[in-house]
């Protein structure tokens, strides 16, 4: 799979506020149908017993070149979890991380390498807002100690939960020396049904948090405003697939009723928006229909 960058830029002269808007991916990751595309059965069921793997998809990182700084959604997988033995936990949880997916990750899809690909490293980040502390979204952190890092309170208290661990949470690489935390609050008000508040990150309105829980209870989606071509939503983890989303099938990791509200939301948001562009952390087609979405009418 190749993990090249894609660089959209906006039209120069626009006076748009957000300048370019690429996807880079940290590497790829296979995963269990049932992950992707649900399953009935409970899910420690499925996840030690399947033994289908579906072909290896991104880990994509959304990079938004803004006017007042270098703006991540999520940061990525960190090629220490192929290289270092002692990543995961040992006992029954290691064996869950072991069936959980398996991750594909060269020298050059670290996050530092791939933004270089676009002319910049992780020294350049000035904001990454992290959609949720599962291990394929905050593998960037630990290089990214003079960035902002943005998350709900509601996420960050997973990491004192029962067994953070178990649940997905790995503490060592999130809670790290030197990183800079941001817990957000919804306080802003838009004209966006059915997201009447949101986190404004730039304060210009151009990029906007919502509140999205499901996959996690602190999960939030990303919504970038360009004034001259459609608007984009990253939603994280809340599908694996744009098409998925669509016809409100829900993927098997996560609360299903908090799934099934947030993707109605989601797609209402999506009447009211023509045009929304959906770019899921891990859909396959998410490069190419980002390019299509920069593609003016001639």
């Amino acid at each position: 799979m190749s993990t090249k960058a894609t660089r959209l830029p906006a039209r120069t002269g626009t006076g748009d506020p957000v300048k370019a808007v690429s996807v880079i991916s940290t590497g790829s990751v296979e995963i269990h149908p049932e992950h992707a595309y649900g399953s009935r059965k409970p899910l420690y069921w499925w996840l030690l017993t399947s033994r289908r793997w579906l072909p290896p998809r991104p880990i994509n990182v959304y990079v938004i070149e803004h006017a007042n700084g270098l703006v991540l959604f999520d940061t990525g997988q960190d090629r220490a979890s192929v290289t270092d033995p002692s990543y995961f936990p040992g006992g029954f949880n290691g064996v869950v991380y072991d069936r959980l997916a398996k991750f594909h990750i060269a020298e050059h899809e670290t996050l530092d390498a791939q933004l270089g690909t676009l002319g910049y490293s992780t020294a350049d980040v000035d904001k990454a807002v992290i959609s949720h502390l599962h291990q394929d979204h905050i593998g960037g952190i630990p290089h990214l100690g003079g960035s902002e890092l943005l998350i709900t309170r509601a996420e960050w208290d997973q990491l004192s939960g029962f067994s953070p661990e178990g649940r997905g949470f790995l503490r060592s690489h999130i809670d790290v020396p030197g990183a800079r935390w941001k817990h957000i609050d919804f306080t802003t008000d838009v004209d966006l049904t059915p997201f009447p508040r949101a986190f404004d990150v730039m304060g210009d309105g151009s990029i906007l948090l919502f509140p999205t829980p499901g996959h996690t209870p602190g999960s939030i989606s990303m919504l970038v405003r360009r004034r001259e071509l459609p608007p984009l939503l990253m939603v994280g983890d809340l599908t694996y697939e744009a098409g998925l989303l669509e016809r409100r099938q829900l993927p098997g990791v996560g609360d299903r009723g908090e799934l099934a509200r947030t993707t109605d939301k989601v797609l209402t948001l999506a009447e009211h928006l023509p045009g929304l562009v959906v770019l899921p952390a891990h859909d396959p087609t998410a490069a190419q229909r980002l390019i299509d979405s920069s593609r003016r009418p001639q």
